[in-house]
This record gives structure tokens, sequence and C-alpha cells, in this order.
């Protein structure tokens, strides 16, 4: 993954991070996970009304934007949760409100004269 600043003006990548975590379960799942811990999707279903089935396609929709990452053991797949791309987030945004910070500054500048 590259280090520099994701570029506001290409925002696929941050598009489709933003899209995974659009939703209500995936983001209880990504709260169940954040605590650096690997879950299995049985624990993961534990105390949901959705199927294991349900929980596997969103636990896939974040790892396709890379948020969790599977890792095989054994027979079953544990899920666990990735950083990085929620960094890349928050750096994407802190380029887009420096951006914005920018523009008002100058709107302001020319308000003021």
């Amino acid at each position: 993954m590259s280090t520099s600043l994701p570029d506001p003006t290409s925002g696929a990548r941050p598009a489709a991070i933003f899209a995974a975590l659009g939703d209500e379960t995936r983001l209880s799942l990504i709260e169940k996970l954040a605590d650096g811990l690997p879950r299995s999707i049985s624990r993961l279903t534990e105390g949901s009304p959705l199927t294991r089935q349900a929980i596997t396609k969103h636990l896939r929709v974040l790892e396709d934007a890379g948020v969790v990452r599977s890792i095989r053991s054994g027979r079953e797949s544990h899920f666990a949760f990735s950083a990085a791309p929620i960094e890349e987030l928050r750096l994407y945004l802190d380029r887009v409100s420096a951006q914005w910070d920018a523009a008002l500054g100058r709107l302001r500048s020319f308000v003021e004269r």
C-alpha cells in the first residue's frame, strides 16, 4: 500500500471503503473486530438475527474493501480487523478538509476586501 496521501480528486478507493462501511451490520462487525482479536463467523453471528450466510456476505464486502482480512484455521475462517484502510480514510478526509479550509480562507479574504 502506498504511503502517500490519497488524492481527493480520485476518490475510487476511499469511495469503496466508505461504501463498505455504509451499512449498520458491517459497522457492528467492525466494532466487534476492533479489539484486534480474530473471530470466527460463528462468534460474529452470536447475538445477531442474521444468518451465518448473511454475516459472511457482509464480511466479504469488508474484506474486498480491505477493512478485514480472513485467516484460514483448519476448516474455519477467522476474520480480523485491518486498520490501514481506516487510516487511509482519515488521511483522505484531512486532505479534503484542508482543501475546504483553503477555499473558505480565500472566500473570507475576498469578502473582507
